[in-house]
């Protein structure tokens, strides 16, 4: 709905534009906090029963977390479950961001599809710069670098809203610059295709991340989807159907992660749901709500993306400092570079 202009505030851990190497805090208010004041207190009183809410959504945590924690009030569940906390999550990717272009690293995302409505992806069609994706993306009103697209996923969105419907969609997020190493195939937690699986899963309502090709390349054989290794010059890839990873561990080629997002759970015409206080049947519970939150979930996929780029970063180089991390990555090029070069040349001077 973009009604929201709050804006961050950096509270400790930066002075004079710099990092001290304390946490940084950062605190974004909440304006509307007036409006729930009474309804979400601290203290203890005694709820009036037509502020309670007891007819869970369909699609939400809603009926699932008042069964686990015991709520006869659905609110508890609905307020903390909401999308509202990947505010802190896209403060938090903002600081990763700006440690990623430190060390080279650009990052950018776009809306994929909404509906049944679809643009390009980064692997399709014709190569495109990121720096293009970006700006175009920036300047759509739903976050889609392909203007034909754009228009009709706005003209789809006005009429789900319109019929009292929602609609979900994909995102993509791109990153370039990054080193071959990162990730582990040691063990499975350290895999870096599980943990940004994981934390790009962790966003409410995705229901799906794919890498590279990512499902479809189940239907394909092995022939057409493995990226052959050549070497004209430096070691690299001819295709990049792996979306930049393989055994959890990058190649060095572009980082291109796809996330699949369930329409908004809550209906300006709601579906069936129960009373969980009579066990009544009723209309589920209403309020305001997107009619489509994917391009807003572009922008959180881009920070988890972030966030765990900028941790493998910092376990495979260490470092106190920012100059002594970047040293330690222009070492490790330097070492790449030399081990897999054709035969005959010369070390860089």
């Amino acid at each position: 709905m973009q009604v929201e202009r709050d804006t961050v505030e950096i509270i400790s851990g930066v002075r004079n534009g710099v990092t001290l190497g304390s946490p940084i805090s950062l605190s974004v208010g909440n304006r509307d906090w007036e409006n729930w004041e009474s309804i979400m207190g601290v203290e203890r009183s005694e709820m009036a029963p037509e502020k309670m809410v007891t007819c869970p959504r369909p699609g939400h945590a809603d009926l699932a977390g008042a069964m686990k924690y015991g709520h006869d009030d659905i609110r508890n569940v609905l307020e903390r479950a909401s999308a509202r906390e990947t505010a802190a999550r896209v403060a938090c990717g903002a600081v990763a961001r700006r440690l990623l272009a430190e060390l080279g690293v650009k990052i950018a995302s776009h809306v994929v599809s909404i509906g049944t409505i679809r643009a390009p992806g980064f692997l399709e069609g014709e190569p495109r710069e990121l720096d293009a994706i970006a700006e175009a993306s920036e300047s759509s009103p739903v976050r889609c670098a392909d203007a034909r697209a754009s228009e009709e996923m706005v003209s789809r969105i006005s009429a789900a809203g319109e019929s009292g419907d929602t609609l979900g969609g994909t995102v993509e997020v791109i990153a370039l610059g990054l080193p071959p190493g990162l990730g582990s195939y040691a063990q499975w937690d350290r895999r870096l295709d599980a943990r940004l699986a994981s934390a790009v899963m962790g966003i409410p309502a995705i229901k799906g991340v794919e890498i590279g090709l990512g499902f479809a390349a189940a239907a394909l054989p092995g022939s057409k989807v493995h990226d052959e290794i050549v070497c004209d010059g430096e070691i690299r890839r001819r295709t990049n159907n792996a979306g930049g990873l393989e055994g959890g561990v990058t190649t060095g080629e572009a980082l291109v992660v796809r996330a699949a997002m369930k329409p908004v759970a809550t209906l300006r015409v709601p579906l069936d749901s129960v009373d969980i206080s009579t066990m009544e049947p009723r209309k589920a519970h209403h309020e305001r709500s997107d009619v489509c939150a994917v391009p807003a979930c572009g922008v959180v996929a881009e920070a988890a993306v972030a966030l765990e780029l900028c941790s493998a970063f910092l376990e495979m180089l260490g470092g106190d400092t920012l100059l002594r991390v970047r040293e330690a990555l222009d070492r490790y090029r330097t070492e790449i570079r030399r081990r897999f070069r054709p035969r005959g040349c010369k070390d860089d001077e």
